[in-house]
């Protein structure tokens, strides 16, 4: 459709550290950002969780904040959505939160997520679903909540992760985008729909889950008493969008096999396309955001830029405690005066209480010295992440096909000397991508969804502009090897590994049976 130069799209993002409103001209220019940060709470070991109140709130609030300083002198054509997942809360019948939100890194579902596989089998579940059942995943936490708190899990109407939410209170409509609801671990990965064997097996009905809908689809329009509170002239068009990973690789032109896109923020998920889903049960699988076939691999780490975020807090922040652009520069800078290998430190970025594939796994920085600086611990965190991102690039190259160059975004990405390490790390060119691909990629979904794009090729050749490639040094990528190997036997160390992230032994006494109603 014809366009001009005040034609706008909107996404808005409902993340792990806060909400953002994000406005993009159709050529994928950055228009405007509006955040709100709120907090995560880790009650105890294993635990994290967040006001789900606050999901809503901050959205609607950066929102309404990002409309108001675009000014009537911008057209809206669509809003996209997109989030952290897999996270989850019930409502009631009111839309309100009945317990905090469980997000994507709570582990404390461990014994659930074993009885669906003990149930149903670990690679029938990776067929049918693209998952293996974990603590990480929807459809464990939802059982968790079933078993201990009974009378939360009888009062909800809904269970809702983040986009869901918002898009109800957008909306008014129960609807989600078929990525996060396979984010879940209870869509059926072929069909595109819940599987109806696991949604009751987790003690639900359909009607307790949003309606899926392909990543495009517009899913309704902007309720009549936000139109008025925004102060818009007439509805927007409200488009389903995707998990924020995905929406990051199509934000990225990670469209086709080869190129792996790596979402840097404060987790790390690496993405991948396929046409049809590897059966290595370590890769997990997406519906395409972008088509009705096809599929996105993907394999992530719960901490990789909140574990730099962690050490440049306890190092590069002064007394204030609060963390500026330029402390993440000076820590990069610092970074690069080191030689590979970090002065014989090893970093494991495990700061959550577990990963996502491995609750008892713990964090550990190895071969500590009084000789070393605070440069030599930056250096070894940065080269932390990119070990733990080539265990999964070379998994994704076993079990696919191999990667052929990176695609970073993110806040992150912006670290030359962390790019750096990564294409040594890994032996690929690395190309950052301006900006942040999951915004951009979100909008881009919104212009599909109203027509502003014709097809998924022509967003990507209009909206998305990669920088110049970031070659490996084949020396450095030869000096990584032997230090790779160090790090990969930290990680499988009886060591790192404790009982923690397990459910206490009174708790897995009263909870033998966890699909069983309490």
């Amino acid at each position: 459709m014809p366009t001009t130069a005040t034609d706008t799209l909107v996404s808005v993002d409902v993340g792990t550290s806060g909400a953002r409103a994000t406005a993009y001209d159709i050529a994928g220019g950055l228009l405007l950002e509006v955040r709100r940060p709120y907090p995560t709470q880790t009650p105890r070991v294993g635990w994290a969780e967040q006001d789900a109140a606050r999901w809503r709130s901050s959205s609607l609030s950066a929102l309404a904040t990002l409309i108001a300083r675009l000014g009537p002198g911008h057209t809206i054509h669509a809003i996209g959505l997109t989030g952290q997942c897999p996270s989850v809360v019930p409502i009631d019948g009111h839309g309100t939160p009945l317990r905090p939100g469980l997000i994507y890194r709570d582990n404390r579902a461990v014994a659930e997520a074993e009885w669906l596989r003990d149930a149903f089998g670990a690679a029938a579940l990776h067929a049918l679903t693209g998952h293996v059942p974990a603590a990480f995943h929807v459809a464990a936490k939802i059982l968790w909540i079933r078993a201990h708190e009974p009378d939360v899990f009888e009062a909800a109407r809904l269970f809702l992760q983040p986009t869901e939410l918002l898009a109800l209170a957008l909306t008014g409509e129960v609807v989600t985008d078929w990525t996060i609801a396979a984010s879940s671990a209870l869509l059926n990965l072929r069909k595109r729909q819940w599987a109806p064997e696991l949604v009751d097996a987790v003690g639900l009905v359909p009607g307790q889950l949003p309606v899926p809908h392909p990543s495009w689809s517009v899913v309704g329009s902007l309720r009549p008493a936000l139109v008025r509170r925004f102060g818009l002239p007439r509805p927007v068009p409200i488009v389903a969008g995707a998990g924020d990973s995905i929406a990051c690789a199509f934000g990225a032109g990670v469209t086709s096999p080869g190129p792996l896109s790596e979402m840097a923020g404060s987790s790390t998920c690496l993405n991948t396309v396929v046409s049809e889903p590897a059966t290595d049960l370590a890769v997990t699988h997406y519906p395409s955001a972008t088509g009705p076939e096809g599929y996105v691999t993907e394999v992530g780490i719960n901490t990789a830029g909140e574990a730099v975020d962690w050490l440049a807090s306890l190092t590069y922040s002064g007394r204030s405690g609060r963390l500026r652009s330029a402390d993440f520069e000076r820590l990069d800078r610092d970074a690069a005066g080191v030689a590979p290998g970090s002065d014989g430190l090893v970093f494991v970025p495990v700061l959550g209480d577990g990963e996502r594939d491995d609750p008892t796994l713990r964090g550990a920085m190895l071969g500590l010295s009084v000789r070393h600086e605070r440069k030599a611990l930056a250096r070894a965190a940065l080269e932390g992440v990119a070990f733990a991102i080539r265990v999964h690039v070379e998994g994704l190259g076993a079990a696919s096909m191999p990667v052929t160059e990176m695609r970073v975004s993110g806040r992150p990405a912006s670290l030359a000397t962390w790019n750096q390490i990564k294409a040594d790390v890994l032996g690929i060119p690395v190309l950052r991508i301006p900006g942040d691909a999951t915004t951009s990629g979100v909008a881009m979904l919104a212009g599909l969804g109203v027509g502003i794009y014709a097809d998924p090729a022509q967003a990507v050749t209009i909206a998305c502009r990669p920088e110049a490639s970031i070659e490996p040094d084949p020396a450095n990528h030869d000096r990584y090897a032997s230090i790779y190997d160090r790090y990969r036997a930290a990680v499988s160390s009886s060591t790192l590994h404790t009982g923690a992230g397990e459910v206490p032994a009174a708790e897995r006494a009263s909870n033998t049976h966890p699909g069983e109603r309490a």
